[in-house]
């Protein structure tokens, strides 16, 4: 069952229509822009994203990559694709404050290069540009244009969201499922709809209706380690 959840959270694409907005409502909006076929102002070509981990920093840059000329970067990609080429218009790089030395200094290159050129680049980190562990010459130029908290999600917002999830979806949660869901669980959405998706299948599997109990017993199939 814990392969179960692994496997849905890997299978459901991240997109801007999946995206549980809360109080990021005018970052989506410049979202749709940048995915958008328009030109970007001057203003909107460098963008640095900032939040906690599981706000949904990463989420919205891989929305983005999904659409046409994008490029996605983290500190896993090879030093060779920090290079602005003629096909992409829009970069997006991710975890700037987990770059290797290396990849510091190609991030930086990068910038300048796109800076000559017509695209945009999105780039997150953990902490605003003025405090984030990276050189100094690229923490600058993370600060060069629109800077944007991500704001994560109260635990209401959360269990609204799971909650048009579960009617969008055709099934029923007994009171109190969500609450003790988000208190024992994983609190990433993406891990939240993982879970979610499981409990229906489950549900169905057992023929029995989602309550507590029901969760409890697939937690524990699970075998989370972060359970108490």
């Amino acid at each position: 069952m814990r392969q179960l959840l692994l496997d849905l959270g890997a299978e459901k694409p991240q997109t801007l229509d999946s995206f549980v907005v809360g109080r990021n409502a005018e970052l989506l909006e410049l979202a749709h822009r940048l995915a958008g076929p328009e030109s970007v102002t001057l203003s909107q070509r460098f963008v640095y994203l900032w939040g906690e981990p599981g706000s949904g920093k990463t989420h919205l840059l891989h929305a983005l990559a999904s659409m046409p000329g994008a490029k996605y970067l983290d500190a896993t990609s090879p030093e060779a694709d920090f290079v602005a080429d003629g096909p992409t218009r829009l970069y997006l790089l991710d975890d700037c404050d987990r770059l290797s030395p290396a990849l510091q200094i190609a991030a930086f290159n990068l910038f300048n290069q796109i800076r000559e050129g017509a695209a945009a680049l999105v780039t997150t980190g953990a902490a605003p540009p003025a405090i984030l562990q990276v050189r100094e010459d690229l923490r600058t130029r993370l600060g060069w244009g629109l800077i944007y908290q991500v704001h994560g999600l109260t635990d209401e917002e959360k269990i609204a969201a799971l909650t048009r999830a579960a009617h969008a979806r055709g099934f029923a949660l007994a009171p109190g499922v969500l609450p003790y869901l988000i208190t024992h669980f994983r609190r990433d959405m993406r891990s939240l709809s993982a879970m979610l998706d499981a409990l229906d299948a489950y549900s169905l599997e057992t023929k029995r209706p989602i309550t507590v109990p029901l969760l409890r017993n697939l937690l524990q199939l699970g075998e989370d380690p972060t359970l108490p």
